[in-house]
């Protein structure tokens, strides 16, 4: 406990983030398979004694799984594991589609060769990552691509909405981001929208993130709804195509 005590008042940044991530990522999976049942009340002391950590990472990877919606803090009481549902990834991925089919069609306009570059980059490393089943180098490129997308839209409010929604997006699919077969089909998803920026079509490069989007959205849903029983939103997001792309598009194009 004496050590315990000491790492909380004395943590190096570097330190403090990776031992936070990996509380979190210990958390999310128990919340994910049922060990840390719906509607149960802990305390940050609780899981700070479990994993022999300090109070402060386990408080940070607490703050991060309220953010996904998956526990609630309770004052005065703790967290209370809410669990994640079909509409909680529903609701992610539509504001997602709001904001990154906006900024891919500015991209298209706007980028500089610089940003460019750095998007054309990205892609070529994502078959070594993938090789190597290195997910996570492969996620930190999937992050960047889409930042390095959003950041051509001035806009610091935006890009912190967006940062938030794509961590809970990475904690709703915590098991089809580690799959192969997933990480080569982002990959390919990722390959028309960069053709489209560098080609400077703004259409094209909405329509492209657009199916991306709506594909990773589908899959996160149905590996939800296997472990809730609930049914997936039908036809959607059907009734957000028209308004985001100019026109309704055809089954093809989605």
């Amino acid at each position: 406990m004496t050590q315990v005590r000491y790492r909380e008042y004395m943590p190096s940044g570097v330190e403090r983030t990776s031992t936070s991530d990996s509380v979190f990522r210990k958390l999310r999976s128990a919340i994910l398979s049922g060990e840390l049942q719906q509607g149960s009340l802990h305390s940050i002391y609780e899981f700070a004694e479990k994993y022999e950590v300090s109070r402060t990472p386990v408080r940070e990877a607490v703050l991060r799984l309220a953010d996904t919606g998956m526990v609630v803090i309770e004052r005065n009481r703790g967290f209370r594991i809410r669990g994640l549902t079909v509409d909680d990834v529903r609701a992610v991925f539509e504001f997602r589609l709001v904001l990154e089919t906006t900024s891919s069609s500015y991209a298209a306009q706007h980028a500089s060769p610089s940003v460019v570059e750095r998007l054309v980059e990205n892609l070529l490393a994502m078959p070594d990552a993938i090789s190597a089943e290195d997910t996570e180098t492969f996620t930190r490129l999937d992050r960047e691509f889409h930042d390095e997308i959003i950041a051509t839209i001035d806009n610091s409010r935006v890009r912190r909405e967006l940062a938030g929604l794509r961590a809970a997006t990475q904690s709703m699919g915590v098991t089809t981001m580690g799959r192969t077969p997933r990480l080569r089909e982002i990959y390919s998803e990722h390959q028309p929208i960069v053709k489209a920026i560098v080609e400077g079509d703004p259409l094209g490069a909405a329509r492209a993130m657009t199916k991306h989007l709506v594909h990773s959205g589908c899959v996160i849903m149905s590996e939800v709804a296997e472990r809730t029983g609930e049914t997936l939103p039908p036809n959607w997001p059907d009734f957000l195509l028209p308004p985001l792309l100019g026109h309704r598009q055809t089954e093809a194009e989605v």
